[in-house]
């Protein structure tokens, strides 16, 4: 049973959405948040397995929510649920923390199976925001390449390629029968191989060339 988080403002449109995914047999609704910081509250509360995070809040917005949630909870899944489709929230949500970002018109059978999706860990991007999102990888650079195969050891790619599914440092540390501390390391070299900003950064990367 994958347990529920909805953040929302819109009320009628947030509890239209819950009744929705209620009637999946393998969803249930823990809470329900009509603005970040409550929805910050809930998550300590009931510890869902996944939060469906709108962005445009009042009080604290989803971005915002989203940094302060994966910062204490970084085991819990945040799957973005927005109408707004602009450049800044979907990279800042997917740096904070956030696994997915989908746009509110998504059919719920697509949706339902984003939820399932990121519940395992793996990210899950909307046919409009992929591209975006992949827009601001640059292409391969030489020394990408070079590192790819001259610098980067077999384990930092297996590191990297977890890291592409969406894993946390614990997730990939129990993966590869290693100390969280030993795949921080391996993290901050791949970063330093690869000319990358972030894990945010180096998981995209991993998707899009690996």
């Amino acid at each position: 049973m994958i347990h529920l988080l909805l953040a929302d403002d819109q009320v009628e449109y947030r509890k239209g959405l819950a009744e929705l995914l209620a009637m999946e047999p393998d969803l249930t609704i823990v809470g329900q948040a009509e603005n970040g910081q409550r929805a910050i509250t809930l998550t300590g509360q009931h510890q869902p397995d996944v939060i469906l995070m709108d962005v445009r809040m009042p009080l604290c917005n989803g971005v915002e929510a989203t940094r302060i949630i994966h910062q204490r909870y970084p085991w819990i899944r945040i799957l973005v649920l927005s109408t707004f489709d602009e450049d800044d929230y979907i990279c800042q949500s997917l740096q904070f923390g956030a696994l997915g970002y989908l746009l509110k018109s998504t059919p719920v059978p697509q949706l339902t199976d984003a939820i399932r999706v990121v519940s395992q860990g793996c990210s899950q991007l909307g046919p409009t925001i992929a591209p975006k999102v992949f827009s601001q990888l640059n292409p391969i650079t030489e020394t990408q390449r070079r590192a790819i195969e001259n610098v980067l050891s077999e384990r930092e790619r297996e590191v990297i390629q977890l890291l592409g599914k969406g894993k946390n440092n614990k997730e990939i540390a129990q993966t590869l029968h290693l100390s969280q501390g030993t795949v921080r390391n391996h993290i901050s070299r791949i970063l330093s191989g690869l000319e990358l900003r972030d894990r945010t950064q180096a998981a995209l990367w991993a998707q899009k060339y690996l």
